[in-house]
Order: C-alpha cells, then structure tokens, then sequence
C-alpha cells in the first residue's frame, strides 16, 4: 500500500508493460502521457495530469495474465457515474480515487502530504509525535475498540458514500473528512443491499460481488461481532505471506480454531471438518471459507470476507458461486447437493435443503 500510486518520471520501472507491443486498438496514449501509476499486483491504471486534477487514461494492464483491456466505468455501475460526463477523461480522480490513495487530500486544492498509504492514513496526525515521540500523542488501531481499529481498513476497502455532499457539483467516492480517532460512521454509509437482489456491488444473500468491499463482507461477519479486527489477521506493515497476513493462509485460521475448539470445527480433526484428505486444497480453510468470487478484474477474483460458506442451493437460486462447484468445476450443484446430504455431522438444513 506504501508503494500503490507512483510517478513514473521519479520510478521510470514503475509502468510494467511494454508499450512498443501495446494493442493500439485499446492503448490510444503514449508512455509519456502517464503522470502517476496505480498498482502493482493485479492491475495496473494509468493517469494524466490536466490543471490540478488527474484523470484516467482508457485502458489498463492484466497484471495476472499480462493482457490489455479497456478501462472504463460505464453507466449504471458505481453509484457516482450520474455525476459525470461519460467520457473517462472528465471524470477526475480527486474525488473518485485520491482521498484513499493519498495521505491528506485537499478537496479545495487537490494536492496531498504524500501519495500512498502513508503513516498518518492509519495513525492520524502525526506533527506533535515526530516533535516529541509518545504514546499519547499518536492512534495506534491496536489500542482501539473493535470497531474503531476495524474502521482503519474499511475507510477504503469499502463500497458507500459520504453522507453529506463535500463540495457541490462533485460526487465523493471516499469517506471526506475522516480521520483516525474519530467514527467512521459519522462520516460514511456503506453501499446498501436489498436481500434477494443482485446489484453491481452485492450477491443476492449480501456478499460482496465487487473488489474492495471486504470491509462491506467484514461487518456482516461472526468474527466482527466477537470481537475480531482486521489487524487480528493482516500485519498492514508487512510480511512474506500473501495478503500480509501474520501467518500464511490456513495456519492464520487455526489460531482461533481447532478440532472441537470452542470456536469449532465440531470436529476431531479438520479433514473430518472438510471431508477433505489432509493437506489437499479442499482442506484448506479459505476455499471453502473465503472463497474468490468479488471481481477485481474479468477472470481475476478476491476473497470473500463474510466467512460464510455457500452453499450449492444459494448458486442455483441466486446464482452466488459456491466454492464446491467452483473448485469441481466439472461437476453440477446437484452433484454437490448430494454429496453434502452425506455430511453427516452437518444439518442438512442448513447446506443441502
């Protein structure tokens, strides 16, 4: 996150592709155009500078399959597009995409403290603890109460809308005037859903169907109402695992559950939880739990973070995919049903009506 948004005159290795083999028909500006990179890990988009505001170029790099592909945010999908011209290069990125990428965005000037997630993005202002380093004169989420430690993440890795209009003519994509210490709620409404319908944003049953909403899929989830934090599982500062978790994948899991823990699995051993043979990917807790269905890119998916499972039912009538089926990928959700019906020590109420 330090390293998100970069300026390639600064970072020429910055811009990952090879422009001399870009498909003209998507790619339509030069290298040169380019005033600031975003990403590095799954997509890469491109921004130029106009006046004191920067805005997206029409189109974007497929880290994952190292392809090109239009970028574009059409009509009718995130809830702002009303408030702007169609045409990508008039929709300026100060209020679609900066607030969260920067430390200290100025909606008045469009400048910033720094681009990135920088330290006060998490700790607040920081001025009196640089002069005089201390406890007290800093935010530290791990001091916070559950949610206000949570509210950390989820003031960007959410969908929703500032509840008052910041500035006239400019739909915000951001939670204006946050800052650490104070709630996130008096500043942010998540995105709503209407359960049994599917939107741009949500599944039918609620669960994210887009990326960056793993703070929308967080609040529903068991582990937010007992007390669980983001931090409780990711280390924002930095680690050799995936995500930034504390521990790689599964492990991170068993560290609050374990065969016939009070936490479950009601079981004597996870392959007796899964069904699974130990070790194979059907044993692994985030395939069943946390399965990649929120699409960040065509063909390239997050994790879900309801820690729901899915159940084949909820794929045949709401068209939600279950980690059965997507991992089977030949077989049918009535061959799932009829496995799960053979689960004994599951309620088959509740995973095979």
């Amino acid at each position: 996150m330090a390293n998100v948004v970069r300026d390639p005159g600064e970072h020429p290795d910055a811009i990952i592709p090879d422009f001399s083999q870009a498909d003209p028909a998507i790619v339509k500006f030069r290298r040169e155009d380019i005033a600031l990179v975003y990403g590095s890990k799954w997509k890469q988009r491109y921004f130029k500078k106009v006046g004191k505001d920067y805005f997206p170029l029409g189109a974007q790099w497929d880290i994952v399959h190292r392809k090109w592909s239009p970028y574009f945010v059409r009509a009718g999908t995130d809830w702002w597009t009303p408030f702007y011209p169609a045409d990508n290069a008039q929709r300026p990125t100060g209020p679609t995409c900066d607030g969260c990428h920067s430390v200290n965005y100025d909606i008045a000037t469009g400048t910033v403290t720094e681009w990135n997630v920088g330290c006060e993005r998490c700790h607040g202002p920081g001025g009196d603890h640089v002069r005089q380093p201390s406890r007290a004169n800093i935010v530290n989420p791990a001091r916070l109460d559950t949610v206000a430690a949570t509210d950390t993440c989820i003031q960007c890795h959410s969908q929703g809308r500032p509840l008052t209009k910041p500035e006239p003519g400019r739909a915000y994509d951001w939670p204006v005037g946050f800052q650490m210490g104070r709630r996130l709620s008096d500043y942010w409404q998540l995105e709503e859903h209407t359960l049994g319908e599917t939107s741009f944003t949500h599944f039918a049953d609620g669960t994210a169907h887009k990326n960056r909403m793993q703070g929308n899929d967080f609040v529903q989830s068991v582990m937010y109402r007992h007390g669980v934090a983001c931090q409780s599982c990711h280390d924002v500062h930095g680690t050799s695992n995936n995500a930034d978790l504390i521990k790689p994948g599964s492990r991170m899991c068993l560290e609050c559950h374990g065969p016939n823990s009070p936490n479950g699995p009601h079981a004597p051993t996870i392959e007796a939880h899964s069904h699974h043979k130990a070790g194979s990917s059907g044993d692994d807790c985030l395939a069943c739990h946390m399965p990649k269905i929120a699409q960040t890119m065509p063909d390239d998916f997050v994790r879900s973070h309801t820690f729901r499972f899915i159940t084949p039912e909820l794929t045949e009538r709401f068209h939600i995919p279950n980690p059965c089926t997507s991992c089977h990928a030949d077989r049918t959700t009535a061959w799932a049903k009829q496995e799960l019906r053979g689960w004994r020590d599951r309620s088959p109420w509740r995973v095979a009506p």
